[in-house]
């Protein structure tokens, strides 16, 4: 069945669907608001014309392309192109303001041809095992799960001032994600009389506004993004950063896992491997100041989410995040129903579109090689040609998530307050966290307590709850005690 899927793959056709997929994919990445999962919907009716093989190639390539490109924006210009982006822009643009961006791209489309890779072997080789595994996840565990991803605050800080102020820009962010309809009782809470804000505060123009706008507005006066423009002509000869093998296999297998539980996102699965590598690092104290150790990992892990999250997809029909459910419509539209039909009377189709994802990683692992030195050059450009152009994209891109004006003044209002926190030295990092992780942890709580009738031990009663509950107190332990010693008392 391999040897079919190869040659229904390696047709001119379907390999010409991967192409123009995963180039697609990396050019919507690049754009900030529109994320893979839009650009996934938006294909869904195009293939109606198409053969089922062709359509799910090129969703396939999108997926894969998206993820990486919008590395390129959070590198150059600290404008994360995809919200997975984000932990990738904290290491990202300090490089690139040291003259370093050609390498910090280089690490960046070579960890994430590596997690996409490593995910996708494990998809092709274990899928079923993987999906069961996925369903003794429940409530308690998401609940932890995101209680693990909010642990990485206390990372943040280097000493006890800094973990008071993280600490607190995570607690803003938790109180921004409260902000809606309570997912279980159904009431509106601070939502002001605004419909718009029933759903809640929408989380990518807020994304926009703290790291687009704020960037920019920053950048006004400035004469350029780069302090030495003369090393962005050295891109070619730099050699990648020793021991960077590490943080790209530790978030290809973080990211991996994490895809393959439901309802996880590559946001998480980016932020826990960046937080994770940051603690095992040499230098954790480089972390924030433009170490490459943290792209690695950052982009290793929101690419492994993408062969993971389809393993729950294809085999469940449960969709592994947003992208993942787009996917699993346009399966559905074309009578293709998840489950071991999927791998047996439609097998050459549905290996050859796994094995399609190889492909598409090849693609942009050429495509980001080659390109670097000139992706570069955009940090050059003038901050007066800069700054107009990437704020109307950032605002546009604001609208274009869900047609509302109202989503425009939240990019401004986030912007606005992400440079005065900044300047008060609060964490944007820990912010955006808390406002991540804060719907997971609160309908994870919600819901366990309700199935365990009120009983807190459900959450120390499971044995994958007490795994996460040691993972957790590991990576509290070690930034604690650092911080207890750091301290003058």
């Amino acid at each position: 069945m391999i040897l079919q899927a190869l040659q229904a793959l390696f047709t001119p056709v379907s390999l010409l669907a991967v192409f123009i997929g995963t180039t697609s994919g990396v050019i919507v990445g690049g754009m900030p608001g529109l994320t893979a999962t839009m650009a996934v919907a938006l294909l869904i009716p195009i293939t109606f014309s198409l053969e089922p093989l062709t359509g799910l190639l090129l969703m396939g390539g999108v997926y894969c392309g998206a993820m990486y490109g919008g590395s390129i924006p959070a590198i150059l210009l600290r404008t994360p192109g995809t919200p997975a982006a984000v932990a990738t822009a904290i290491e990202g643009y300090p490089m690139t303001q040291q003259g370093r961006g050609g390498l910090a791209l280089k690490v960046s489309v070579i960890a994430s041809f590596t997690g996409g890779i490593f995910s996708t072997f494990i998809l092709l080789l274990i899928a079923p095992v993987l999906a069961v595994f996925a369903l003794t996840f429940g409530p308690p565990e998401y609940f932890l799960l995101a209680i693990l991803g909010l642990a990485g605050i206390v990372s943040m800080a280097d000493d006890e001032n800094s973990l008071v102020k993280a600490l607190i820009s995570g607690l803003i962010g938790l109180v921004l994600a409260v902000v809606g309809t309570d997912p279980i009782s159904g009431m509106l809470r601070y939502t002001m009389g605004l419909t718009d804000l029933f759903d809640g505060v929408a989380f990518m123009p807020a994304l926009i506004g703290m790291f687009s706008i704020a960037q920019m507005l920053e950048l006004t006066g400035s004469k350029s993004v780069v302090a030495d423009r003369s090393q962005v002509t050295k891109i070619k000869r730099e050699p990648l950063p020793r021991g960077i093998s590490k943080p790209i296999w530790l978030g290809s297998l973080i990211g991996t896992v994490i895809g393959i539980l439901p309802g996880e996102g590559a946001t998480i699965a980016a932020f826990v491997s960046y937080n994770v590598a940051r603690r095992r690092s040499k230098n954790p104290k480089t972390f924030g100041k433009g170490n490459p150790e943290g792209i690695a990992a950052a982009e290793a892990g929101n690419n492994g989410c993408v062969g993971g999250s389809l393993v729950p997809t294809l085999t469940l029909g449960i969709p592994g995040n947003s992208v993942a459910a787009a996917l699993l419509g346009g399966l559905l539209i074309h009578g293709l129903i998840p489950g071991p039909e999927l791998f047996t009377t439609y097998g050459v189709m549905t290996y050859a579109f796994i094995l399609s994802l190889f492909v598409a990683n090849v693609i942009f692992l050429i495509l980001g090689l080659f390109m670097a030195p000139y992706f570069a050059r955009i940090s050059l450009t003038p901050p007066s040609l800069l700054i107009p152009v990437v704020c109307l994209f950032s605002l546009l891109g604001s609208y274009a998530m869900n047609n509302s004006i109202l989503d425009i003044f939240v990019a401004l209002l986030f912007g606005i307050a992400a440079i005065i926190l900044q300047k008060a030295g609060f964490s944007l990092g820990a912010l955006i966290l808390g406002l991540i992780l804060g719907p997971i942890a609160e309908t994870g709580f919600a819901q366990a307590l309700i199935i365990g009738h009120g009983s807190y031990s459900i959450f120390f009663s499971r044995p994958q709850a007490l795994v996460l509950w040691a993972i957790i107190l590991m990576l509290l332990a070690a930034p604690l005690y650092q911080i207890y010693r750091a301290s003058p008392n």
